[in-house]
């Protein structure tokens, strides 16, 4: 089977969850004999063509755009020429697949224009990330989200939160959707004996401060201010012995400021941006990860600290209750409450057993519930199912 694979950011361009998901998963659908085409953007030195374990990925080159969506527009134009392109010379592939919307003319032209079946994968909606629609911005993405829903042939979630989100928001028929985790490579991540970690780890606290943090876009959908407003319970309850550490790009002034104003600006430390590379060492030393979102549809943050064996917090939003199972493989605690999220972090700090326990647990759970392997699997039936259904089908 020849796959066309349409997503807007991958490795080295990271900028959330769908850079990893693709990442991660489309080496697994090579190892099971299909040949993967992944159209992307170009970013930095990055090759504009190279094969990544397998995968063929092309990075388009993308004109300078005044606006976000001017270069949406520009980047689709770009993907739809090479795409067209690749596929009068590499023969027709069996399946398009698009994740998220904003690749979504691209593919969608390509499909109809060569008469592919379109997959899409939904990995979060505009209607959930603002708890509806108030601009015309976002009324025009949520409108593109659509677009690409009723164009595709199957669509993917995340989880059931998810699929029950895009049937109401985006009025997709329950049946035409099939769920299918987020995954992790556990083995990938470093153990603390497998670097210089305290050396390391004086980087971010003294020896005495045990290390929470956070780690994602700093937006408002992920809660980063709940977090600091219950950094201020923990350093009490903790003598000051606790250092709050928070990894991710964005504007964070707003959220320094408020560290600032809460006075626990000694305690905190924003990182931005930090590489792969330092982030596994990162999550090797650390005590306790924390995602306090207002709006999760799966949470693949939490799955990354599973496999480093770090202890999770989380809010009971979204697909967070369907990955992180509460006092079994982490704590949940109530969404956009910072005393409840006080409580979770201290739970982890003041019990190391229970901590011990948690890691454990949740380290298991990879294997039984997040393995790429079963997730290649499970996204190849999609695959067969749409090839079959186009067999037989007049276009």
């Amino acid at each position: 089977m020849k796959i066309l694979v349409l997503s807007w950011e991958f490795p080295p361009k990271i900028v959330g969850g769908i850079a990893r998901h693709v990442a991660e998963l489309y080496p697994e659908i090579v190892k099971l004999g299909h040949e993967v085409h992944l159209l992307t953007t170009e970013f930095g030195r990055a090759p504009l063509y190279e094969v990544v374990e397998g995968v063929h990925v092309h990075r388009v080159p993308v004109p300078h755009s005044f606006s976000f969506f001017d270069w949406v527009a520009n980047m689709n134009k770009s993907m739809g020429h090479h795409g067209g392109k690749l596929i009068l010379e590499e023969g027709s592939f069996d399946i398009i697949h698009a994740h998220d919307w904003l690749v979504g003319d691209a593919a969608i032209a390509l499909k109809h224009h060569f008469k592919i079946p379109l997959i899409a994968t939904i990995h979060a909606t505009e209607h959930g990330r603002h708890n509806g629609l108030h601009t015309w911005e976002q009324w025009y993405i949520s409108g593109k989200e659509k677009d690409l829903v009723h164009n595709s042939w199957r669509v993917i979630v995340c989880s059931n939160y998810m699929r029950r989100e895009v049937e109401r928001v985006l009025q997709v028929p329950w049946d035409k959707m099939d769920e299918i985790y987020n995954g992790i490579r556990a083995e990938k991540k470093l153990r603390w004996h497998e670097f210089d970690a305290w050396n390391f780890r004086r980087r971010f606290a003294d020896d005495s401060e045990k290390i929470v943090y956070y780690v994602g876009r700093m937006t408002y959908e992920k809660g980063v201010s709940v977090m600091l407003n219950a950094a201020l319970k923990v350093i009490r309850e903790m003598g000051g012995a606790v250092k709050f550490v928070l990894i991710g790009g964005g504007n964070a002034d707003d959220y320094k400021k408020q560290a600032w104003d809460n006075g626990i600006w000694h305690k905190c430390f924003f990182t931005g941006f930090m590489s792969d590379e330092d982030l596994n060492k990162f999550q090797a030393i650390a005590n306790c990860a924390v995602f306090p979102s207002l709006y999760e549809p799966f949470g693949i943050v939490a799955l990354e600290s599973f496999a480093a064996r770090v202890p999770v917090v989380v809010s009971d939003t979204g697909g967070f209750p369907e990955v992180v199972k509460h006092g079994q493989t982490g704590i949940t605690t109530y969404t956009n409450n910072p005393d409840s999220l006080a409580w979770g972090i201290l739970q982890v700090l003041k019990n190391p057993d229970l901590a011990q326990f948690l890691v454990e647990n949740a380290y298991k759970d990879l294997e039984q519930r997040f393995s790429w392997v079963k997730i290649a699997k499970q996204t190849e039936s999609v695959y067969q199912r749409v090839v079959e259904e186009r067999a037989v089908t007049n276009w």
